[in-house]
């Protein structure tokens, strides 16, 4: 019998045999299952580490809960829509539909061999008319119910994909605003364009914030950040010689009286009446329009309008500003240069006056608004009635006592611009109709399919007249389709609710079920889609609600983000060359390195030498297995070393399980390596006893089984377990493990404290080891100086915790116990007050663990009770047994 492990000569087997007893499939009478989930791929051809780190992480998970005897469902599918395949199609001369399934088959392939165990009767595909024919049916019900809008706007252009981006699809990079796909520059565009109002729920989502506790806080603190929720006031400006009004949004009202100027964006509704009658006006406009922000700068045309100040009277000159964003507040801003950075920078730019209204309580800071605004709190000085006053104190006074200032709450979120001016993507079930308008296709004629790809620039359905010319379904008169096809995020903003009912004929999914099963109790994937994905999300699952098809308004109960796999310092990506596939190192290998490397949610880097660790761990444990099976020499007597290992298994059992309940799958595997490192060791101090040593071999093959699937079976086929290990019990202790981590520590520090003896005195071949557990009047005077430690230490009166110790009647006199109390209280090591062993735990213990000594220092050990005469009775304290060697 070999005892090398070749998961190549194992994994297709046993994937078969997985695959006939359908293990993956949820049962149909699963009721509220444990729903575990991985971000899909989007096709892109090949799995990389990325993808591999993600779904080793939801399948060992879901492995563990269906051990532990849940009902697990687990599904795969995939993210088939978007620019990339309709690229790499054009690259190779063929359509996307081709190239999607090309990649899909070599995808999931990849997946199988893998070992990955989904449900796939669950499988769904995104760019399958099957599937978006629900994205267009939700499209309309948003539509009813007031959540789309069609309206032109200045929108981000990328010239290299040649569609828009929404503006989470816009990257800050230094001075410049690069595309998320292929970092190309960003420009701006006038375009007629399709939005969900995300903004409707900007309140909602940032409030449920606080409630998502097992979402990380970094992935919460971004979308806080985006959302960019500010209170302040909005205050209202006439405008001379019109009746018309110009409303701004402050954070600051307390520095209204050194408002010197108002600016409006080139995108504000008055700058666009100003633009229809002056033609300088109209230029600008054009001009920014037509730029990226960064290029604008802080440029700006004054025009012949002008603004009164509502507590002053005093008129101010309205701008025309590029600094001013037409989606950030109101779209207009009151300039206050001395208190403000950006108002500061367009006042010197433009000469414009710069009047201080807030002064530092302390007269010593020194202030130059010359140079630079003062942006602090501070004294209100020059506003009228309210000079002398602090500024916070001004600012509820404001709020309070003027009518045009209000209470106000603004977001930075933007509604989600989902218009693609390409072909692979959702076409968007609207027809234009010069008589009707804007005509939403009847529920009966969706879903509305892709024709067949024509190959051009630009956007390819603009090129199909057949799909394009159509009829009004209101009037039967002409008309055209849209043309533009969905962002892909809508794709997967509802695809977890698909995979609930992935048949259904009637409705997009199961209310029923999404009821019963939902939120998804685990979702795993990347930090950078907090954003673009997961706050889209969160809006669908809203609206859906609202909608009446959901009773549930947050999607996901426990986010986890994993981190990056990193090569020579950088993340694996093809671009770089850097990349290591899969089938380098095989599947076992890989999956249980890239799940012992490091925390799911930390970054580690790829290196030859610790994916050894993955490999040298596997055949550990299958090579104690099969030279098991192969040699049987075993007893049936039960010695004191045979009850320490059934312990430490109980233990380990009870470790590993806590460490997959918090997804710690590093320390896990650490649990694991442990315990085939004590069964090995165990193995060569004696003839094993055959049942414990196969119980430990056992566990080992039932808690690495989620994390190497292939190899705990085959450990587990071997060692004549019951059945498939992927449906086993998952293990449990046999005795009580409510001490098992101070029981494993005083083992630990022990060992520890004998070679630092054997060290110190230089000891080369120790013949004899005893260990001395302290008196009993010990344990029972730690109990006693806890319950008063705290006050111990606040009025240091060491005499009271005696007297109060010497009270419990102890069989000993206080020349004894002061020293012993004093000490503790000295060390101000106050761990061991928490709690320790009993007397008789410890000793127990002790016996059953003396054959680690004895092995490693090959001397005979005695475990004893000191004695009041014992010269090792004053060193030895609970946890703490005194050391003699000799």
């Amino acid at each position: 019998m070999t005892t090398h492990y070749d998961h190549a000569q194992v994994q297709e087997f046993w994937q078969y045999v997985w695959e006939r007893d359908d293990v993956y499939e949820l049962p149909a009478d699963a009721d509220d299952p444990t729903y575990v989930l991985g971000m899909f791929p989007y096709t892109s051809g090949t799995l990389h580490m990325g993808h591999v780190r993600n779904y080793a992480i939801t399948d060992a998970y879901a492995r563990y809960r269906r051990m532990c005897g849940d009902d697990v469902l687990h599904p795969m599918g995939w993210d088939a829509f978007g620019l990339p395949a309709e690229n790499a199609a054009f690259e190779r001369k063929t359509d996307p539909r081709s190239w999607t399934e090309a990649c899909i088959r070599r995808m999931r392939e990849e997946l199988e061999t893998m070992g990955f165990g989904y449900d796939w009767s669950r499988e769904i595909t995104t760019c399958e008319p099957d599937y978006y024919r629900w994205n267009q049916w939700l499209f309309k019900r948003l539509y009813e119910n007031d959540l789309v809008e069609y309206e032109a706007a200045s929108v981000n252009w990328c010239p290299d994909c040649e569609t828009v981006l929404a503006a989470a699809q816009v990257e800050e990079r230094e001075d410049e605003r690069v595309c998320w796909r292929c970092e190309t520059p960003v420009g701006r565009r006038e375009l007629d364009q399709w939005f969900f109002t995300i903004t409707d729920y900007a309140e909602e989502l940032d409030e449920g914030l606080d409630d998502l506790e097992g979402w990380p806080d970094g992935v919460r603190e971004i979308q806080r950040n985006w959302i960019g929720r500010q209170e302040g006031a909005r205050i209202t400006f006439d405008l001379s010689g019109s009746d018309e009004t110009v409303d701004v949004f402050s954070t600051r009202p307390e520095t209204i009286y050194g408002a010197t100027y108002l600016a409006v964006s080139p995108g504000h509704e008055f700058a666009r009446k100003l633009a229809a009658t002056d033609d300088d006006v109209a230029a600008y406009v054009e001009d920014v329009r037509e730029r990226d922000p960064s290029e604008v700068g802080f440029s700006g045309l004054e025009t012949d309008a002008t603004a009164i100040h509502p507590l002053t009277g005093e008129e101010l000159p309205v701008y025309v500003a590029g600094y001013v964003l037409e989606d950030v507040g109101t779209g207009a801003v009151m300039g206050v240069p001395a208190h403000n950075e950006r108002d500061h920078t367009f006042a010197r730019e433009h000469d414009l006056p710069i009047e201080s209204v807030i002064a530092p309580k302390d007269a010593s800071v020194d202030v130059d608004l010359e140079s630079n605004p003062y942006t602090g709190p501070g004294i209100v000085e020059d506003s009228g009635e309210y000079s002398g006053l602090e500024s916070d104190i001004v600012r509820e006074r404001l709020l309070e006592e003027v009518a045009a200032i209000e209470r106000d709450v603004t977001y930075r979120l933007r509604d989600w611009l989902i218009s693609r001016q390409r072909y692979w993507g959702t076409p968007i079930p609207v027809v234009h109709c010069d008589d009707c308008g804007h005509v939403l296709v009847p529920d009966e004629e969706l879903p509305v399919e892709l024709p067949e790809f024509v190959r051009t620039t630009g956007n390819p359905l603009e090129e199909h007249d057949s799909f394009r010319e159509t009829t009004c379904p209101e009037c039967g008169g002409p008309a055209e389709r849209e043309t533009d096809t969905m962002d892909t995020f809508v794709d997967s903003s509802w695809y977890f609710l698909r995979f609930l009912s992935p048949a259904l004929e009637d409705a997009p999914f199961d209310s029923d079920l999404a009821d019963e099963w939902l939120p998804v109790d685990v979702y795993v994937g990347g930090e950078e889609h907090a954003i673009l994905h997961l706050l889209y999300t969160r809006f669908f699952t809203k609206a859906l609600a609202d909608l009446g098809l959901l009773s549930e308004r947050e999607p996901i109960r426990e986010l986890k983000s994993q981190g990056t796999v990193l090569y020579d310092g950088e993340k694996m990506s093809s671009s770089k060359g850097n990349v290591v596939t899969p089938q380098e190192y095989g599947a076992e290998t890989t999956r249980l390195f890239v799940l012992s490397a490091a925390h799911p949610e930390q970054d580690f880097e790829w290196t030859a030498n610790n994916v050894r660790g993955a490999y040298e761990l596997q055949q550990t444990v299958y090579r104690m297995a099969a030279e098991f099976v192969e040699e049987s020499d075993t007893r049936v007597e039960r010695r004191p070393h045979d009850e320490y290992l059934a312990r430490e298994i109980d233990r380990t059992i009870a470790a590993t399980t806590d460490e997959y309940e918090r997804f710690r799958f590093h320390r896990a595997a650490t649990e694991i390596q442990e315990l085939a490192r004590l069964l090995r060791r165990y193995r060569e101090y004696d003839r094993p006893h055959g049942q414990i040593y196969r119980r430990g071999l056992l566990t080992l093959a039932a808690l690495i089984a989620p994390m190497a699937p292939h190899l705990g079976e085959e450990c587990w086929n071997k060692l004549r377990g019951d059945g498939l290990v992927v449906e086993a019990d998952w293990p449990e202790p046999e005795h009580d493990i409510t001490d098992y981590r101070r029981e494993r520590r005083l083992v630990e520090a022990t060992l520890a404290d004998v070679r630092d003896i054997v060290e110190t005195a230089a000891i080369d071949d120790p013949e004899r080891i005893d260990l001395v557990v302290a008196q009993d009047w010990k344990y029972e005077a730690i109990e006693r100086v806890s319950e008063h430690v705290d006050e111990a230490i606040e009025d240091a009166d060491t005499g009271a915790v005696v007297d109060h110790v010497l009270e419990a009647d102890l069989d000993v006199d206080r020349e004894a116990v002061a020293p012993f109390v004093a000490d503790l209280l000295e060390r101000g090591d106050y761990t061991e007050l928490e709690g320790v062993l009993e007397p008789t735990t410890e000793r127990a213990l002790l016996e059953r663990s003396a054959w680690l000594v004895t092995d490693e220092f090959d001397a005979d050990v005695t475990v004893r009770r000191a004695t009041g005469d014992d010269e090792l009775a004053a060193t030895a304290r609970p946890g703490k047994p005194g050391i003699h060697i000799s």
